[in-house]
């Protein structure tokens, strides 16, 4: 496809050193239907994006969410390269820019060692691979319009873990690490990208099917909507790692200072979740 890109006001703020905002802007979210994705969603239409690409596997929730903003639905399974290009192309073909792309569906599950090969490639694929399959579809577009912004959701548990699962912890990890990876490959050709590593969000993934499941993560839980509000500050401010929970910070860094003493705390974290039922999360 050839497209005739359409100039956003402030398109090239990157290269000019000015903050991005989002005023204008195309923005495309995945795991729009739920969560933080629709949260991000419902935050760009009310900070004035120019149009709001809302993609999920539940379309009939996406298409919702896209009403509610007047924005765009589409079905995309993250895990499948066509989907995201597919992705790519309806946002530029109804927009015709992609100037902030948020890379945010994911699952989890408890999986050990017990994980099948067909579980750890299903996590892998969409909290790890679908990282990649956005920057090959997205980058390239970017690039032709001068510049852009990647936001790809990890998880705290990519820079600690997650103690009840051992699937959920390595995709998390790659992809803060690719996250980072592309921030030192791209940034200097106008493309900035954000890594965001909350703890626990009052979603559907961490309140459950009864929506009040409760677990270790959800003392100091925040709102999806806090959030979307932190993402929007770490756009404009041209942050890499966003930290709705800050303490998070020290505990990366007492990690680092000391992995040994660390690996010790977490065990005795995993023993006190073993012995908890409600620590655990169970319904």
């Amino acid at each position: 496809h050839q497209y005739q890109f359409r100039h956003s006001p402030g398109l090239y703020e990157i290269w000019n050193n000015r903050p991005m905002k989002i005023k204008d802007k195309v923005c495309v979210v995945t795991g729009a239907a739920s969560g933080i994705g629709k949260a991000l969603a419902t935050r760009f239409a009310k900070e004035g994006a120019r149009g709001v690409v809302c993609a999920d596997l539940n379309e009939t929730d996406a298409k919702a969410v896209a009403a509610g903003v007047g924005g765009l639905a589409l079905r995309c399974d993250v895990a499948q390269e066509g989907d995201m290009n597919a992705l790519v192309v309806a946002a530029l073909e109804h927009y015709g820019s992609v100037d902030i792309f948020c890379s945010n569906a994911g699952i989890i599950a408890r999986h050990g060692l017990e994980a099948t090969l067909k579980e750890w490639r299903r996590t892998m694929d969409v909290n790890f691979m679908a990282h990649v399959l956005a920057a090959r579809a997205v980058i390239p577009v970017m690039l032709k319009q001068g510049g852009g912004h990647i936001v790809a959701t990890a998880s705290a548990a990519g820079l600690l873990m997650q103690v009840d699962s051992a699937t959920y912890t390595v995709s998390k990890h790659a992809a803060v690490a690719f996250a980072e990876w592309l921030s030192v490959n791209y940034a200097e050709r106008g493309i900035r990208v954000s890594c965001l590593c909350p703890q626990g969000v009052r979603t559907p993934m961490l309140l459950g099917p009864s929506g009040n499941r409760k677990s270790f993560l959800s003392e100091g839980s925040v709102s999806a909507e806090d959030v979307a509000a932190r993402v929007m500050e770490a756009i404009e401010a041209e942050h890499f790692l966003i930290l709705p929970h800050p303490e998070v910070a020290e505990y990366e860094r007492r990690k680092t200072a000391d992995r040994d003493r660390w690996l010790g705390g977490m065990r005795r974290l995993r023993a006190a979740i073993i012995a908890d039922p409600q620590l655990r999360g169970d319904d």
